[in-house]
């Protein structure tokens, strides 16, 4: 996995208005905890760019005033708005200790259900996965080939080399659905082919009457 650094600055004004003075500077508030005691300080907001705005997973080299720190990026924090930057939180990480992360998925293949006028739909976009720092990749690739309509992968059907998979075994994390006008057609169709069937039953059923012997 690609490490991104990170330059900060500690924070000596932890207040709600210390960090909109950071933010009004274009500086992220940031807290990096799990190795003691929890660091504060700020980092240029651009430096986030290639950690966020990524599809795949990077761990983080954090350089606060000298001090090196091996991270990842367990939480950011978006305006509702604006959707700038308003608050980041890192995981201090070791090799010799396991982890939880969210990666990326990457759909890979054509369906077999697409090519019949299906539509292939994403359920997740990312997976939560435990495991060694070492172990972790970038992203997870999910071979949608032999999707047909209807069908899913399930978080089930997911295996990567020594991690484990956190979310819920059963949630679907792509499936091949039936367009709209497609299924329509499909119902008509069996409305009609059904259609006969119930109108000759009455018939039947007069038939069966005049057969029927007196008593």
């Amino acid at each position: 996995m690609k490490t991104i650094e990170i330059i900060g600055y500690k924070r000596a004004n932890l207040g709600k208005v210390g960090a909109q003075r950071a933010r009004e500077e274009g500086n992220v508030p940031c807290v990096l905890y799990g190795g003691g005691e929890q660091v504060h300080f700020v980092a240029p907001m651009i430096l986030f760019r290639e950690l966020v705005y990524t599809n795949d997973a990077h761990f983080v080299h954090l350089n606060i005033e000298g001090e090196e720190h091996q991270a990842i990026l367990q939480e950011v924090q978006f305006h509702p708005v604006s959707e700038i930057i308003l608050h980041a939180d890192f995981l201090q990480i070791s090799e010799g200790r396991k982890i939880k992360m969210e990666i990326p998925i990457r759909l890979i293949g054509q369906p077999a259900g697409v090519s019949k006028g299906g539509t292939l739909v994403r359920k997740k976009a990312s997976l939560k996965v435990h495991g060694f720092p070492k172990d972790m990749p970038e992203h997870i690739d999910v071979d949608v080939t032999t999707l047909d309509f209807h069908h899913a992968i399930k978080v089930s059907d997911m295996e990567v080399p020594n991690l484990v998979f956190l979310d819920p075994k059963r949630s679907p994390i792509a499936v091949v659905e039936v367009p709209r006008a497609a299924k329509m057609a499909a119902d008509e169709a069996a409305a009609e082919a059904a259609a006969p069937a119930t109108e000759e039953a009455p018939a039947e059923d007069e038939e069966a009457k005049k057969e029927a012997p007196k008593k």
